[in-house]
């Protein structure tokens, strides 16, 4: 009998890997749970298309359907670009991509690496000089007839990276928040324009309380 788990990764390996969460979920690994714990539909994801529904419906069981108009419609694979007259630089479409399939520094023309970019649309609203468009690259194919098994691949791949990387940024960064935290409680008198003890104490103990804070949810972060 195959377990949720497994019946989990066999649906993940059998969506396009966009990470566009129009099925309703953070990402196509959330949805694959979801559908295998019977939780959510096997007809939510637009980019998989018909194939796609068909695919799930093989490996659940459960009888097709049509795409839940609420998800999306089916549609050709489209590549985000970026008019560099335009861009700012804000960075905000890097922070979104699931992918890291968008290059560029802060107030630095951004780019996009079309083979890295999957579609999901997400850059699009958080861009505030609507400098992205889409432009399709596959005609009309639509679903996984626009979509290669490689290319899925390897965006499941790159979305992990992604995730791997986020975490270890935060990580780091709230690593340098605590040595700055302690670094100001070693000589607090230094560090405020305060001479009240009354007022430092009060202080320190709003620094100490923070840090144990972070320290106590970096320790159930492991």
């Amino acid at each position: 009998m195959t377990s949720p788990n497994d019946l989990a990764e066999r649906i993940a390996s059998a969506l396009p890997q966009t990470q566009c969460t129009r099925c309703g979920y953070d990402d196509c690994a959330s949805y694959a749970q979801a559908v295998a714990c019977g939780a959510a539909g096997i007809n939510q994801c637009p980019p998989g298309g018909s194939e796609g529904i068909a695919r799930l419906a093989g490996l659940t069981g459960r009888p097709f359907e049509p795409l839940n108009p609420a998800n999306g419609s089916e549609g050709p694979r489209r590549v985000a670009f970026i008019d560099e007259a335009w861009c700012i630089g804000c960075t905000l479409c890097l922070v979104i991509c699931p992918t890291d399939a968008i290059i560029g520094t802060n107030k630095r023309m951004h780019g996009v690496i079309e083979p890295y970019c999957t579609g999901c649309e997400l850059c699009i609203p958080v861009c505030p000089v609507d400098c992205i468009e889409l432009e399709t690259v596959t005609g009309e194919y639509t679903g996984w007839a626009a979509w290669s098994p490689d290319q899925a691949a390897m965006a499941r791949d790159r979305y992990e990276f992604h995730r791997v990387r986020k975490a270890r940024d935060a990580t780091a960064h709230a690593e340098k928040l605590e040595k700055k935290a302690e670094m100001k409680l070693a000589d607090l008198a230094a560090h405020s324009q305060h001479t009240d003890p009354l007022i430092l104490d009060k202080k320190r103990l709003v620094i100490e309380a923070a840090l144990a804070r972070a320290r106590a949810k970096r320790a159930g972060g492991d």
